[in-house]
């Protein structure tokens, strides 16, 4: 039977929420932006027949809760939150799913947390330190500007300067036509200012040892949308991790938010990935 279990794990500094759903294999996804343990269910709904797929709300999103919010966050935060969670299911090594900046996470597990993860489909990864110096300190200061919008216009603003960055085209969203978006709700809202205020300073302030990633045992694959723009910073982070593994990189339906958007083909695609 197809049924959902949510449950809680404390970690350092943090309380996580976490949900578990289907038969199968385990897979983990860890969503971008704003997105919580929720917003994966139209993917994870073309995936629970086959996968029992983990999805989480990082900390800091919704019922993950930082013992002090105001504190912010680090990506090695991140990863280490999702290899305890991982630690708490299996000892086995799990596929992992991470779209936008669950790709950056993924990458700090494949570094820091070795043999946690099996495989990496690493879909846009929003890692500046991927890119050439000029490059990354020109889409650093691009986060640092989105913040400021943020507090000064709040965030319809915020979305505007967001989607011309990752190049998402909000005028122009195609998606699957049986497709029922979800509401812009209260929760999505505050998930939304702990996303810009504290993950973008964390991908500003990120460590990652971009090198170690040739050696890691983690299969990386890097991925991209296809309606993403070539030269984009989400696109060209993807392209680099491709150059640097040494892989190809592949191509899943839709854009930056495929994965939300076009479940049904995206989990077809991560199926012969995976």
């Amino acid at each position: 039977m197809d049924t959902t279990t949510g449950t809680f794990l404390h970690v350092p500094d943090a309380t996580l929420y976490y949900e578990v759903r289907g038969t199968g294999p385990l897979l983990l996804i860890s969503q971008s932006g704003e997105g919580d343990a929720g917003r994966s269910t139209d993917l994870v709904d073309h995936l629970a027949a086959d996968h029992t797929v983990i999805t989480y709300d990082r900390r800091g999103l919704s019922r993950s809760v930082p013992d002090d919010p105001a504190r912010g966050v680090t990506l090695a935060q991140h990863a280490d939150d999702v290899s305890r969670l991982l630690a708490e299911l299996t000892d086995e090594p799990v596929p992992m799913l991470g779209c936008s900046l669950g790709a950056s996470i993924g990458l700090h597990l494949a570094v820091s947390h070795p043999g946690r993860i099996s495989t990496l489909i690493a879909h846009e990864p929003v890692t500046p330190r991927l890119l050439p110096a000029d490059q990354r300190a020109h889409h650093e200061h691009e986060l640092e500007h989105i913040q400021r919008i943020h507090r000064r216009d709040g965030l319809a603003a915020t979305f505007k300067v967001i989607a011309e960055a990752l190049g998402i085209d909000p005028a122009g969203a195609e998606a699957e036509p049986d497709l029922t978006p979800q509401p812009m709700t209260p929760q999505r809202v505050a998930n939304f200012a702990f996303f810009v205020e504290h993950d973008f300073t964390a991908i500003v302030r990120d460590t990652l040892d971009v090198a170690a990633l040739k050696d890691v045992p983690t299969r990386i694959v890097p991925a991209a949308g296809r309606a993403t723009p070539p030269g984009v910073f989400d696109r060209a982070c993807a392209a680099a991790l491709a150059d640097l593994v040494g892989a190809d990189l592949r191509t899943f339906p839709g854009g930056h938010n495929g994965n939300t958007s076009h479940p049904r083909a995206y989990a077809a695609r991560l199926r012969e990935l995976l």
